[in-house]
């Protein structure tokens, strides 16, 4: 079976090293592991691996977080992917930074892009993990905190976190 990886994370230079995208973060060390570049495919870029004998594909959408699901859903279907074959990696403030969650199925737990794509797809039968990034002090910060690098201070953590999300998928795309 085919699968696909995708990180969501928000488009342009001036999100790359966001907390919201984190989940692209992951597709970046994973396209860096498996010696696989990131070519435009429609409203997304994709990077075309095999794992297992198995086509593997990672996917970054190339919109904006909150409306991914459009996006995500085209390209599963022009990659022939269909909604088993895929794990979505993403950040999560309810997780302390670094913490690396694994959920086969549910609700999107209020995040927007994960909503997006859920209804995207019809189904809540889709594999995640999920990347700690923290909670702020209070609800009105949260966009701020999503939206904002990660302090100097919390990279080695950062970092740890993304090698365990590769493990966490490849461990997924291999069952």
């Amino acid at each position: 079976m085919a699968h696909a990886v995708v990180g969501l994370g928000n488009p342009g230079p001036e999100y790359r090293d966001t907390r919201h995208n984190v989940g692209q973060r992951v597709l970046d060390a994973l396209a860096k592991a498996l010696r696989k570049s990131f070519r435009r495919a429609g409203q997304a870029l994709v990077a075309r691996a095999q794992w297992r004998g198995e086509p593997l594909y990672l996917v970054k959408p190339q919109s904006f977080m909150n409306v991914s699901g459009p996006v995500v859903a085209r390209t599963l279907r022009a990659l022939r992917v269909t909604p088993p074959g895929l794990v979505l990696v993403y950040d999560d403030i309810d997780l302390p930074l670094g913490t690396v969650r694994v959920r086969m199925k549910g609700s999107a737990g209020g995040h927007n892009g994960v909503r997006s794509v859920l209804e995207a797809l019809g189904t809540q039968e889709v594999r995640r993990v999920k990347v700690g990034i923290g909670r702020p002090a209070t609800r009105a910060q949260v966009t701020d905190h999503v939206l904002e690098p990660f302090e100097r201070d919390e990279h080695d953590a950062v970092e740890a976190a993304v090698a365990e999300a590769v493990e966490r998928v490849l461990a997924l795309v291999s069952a």
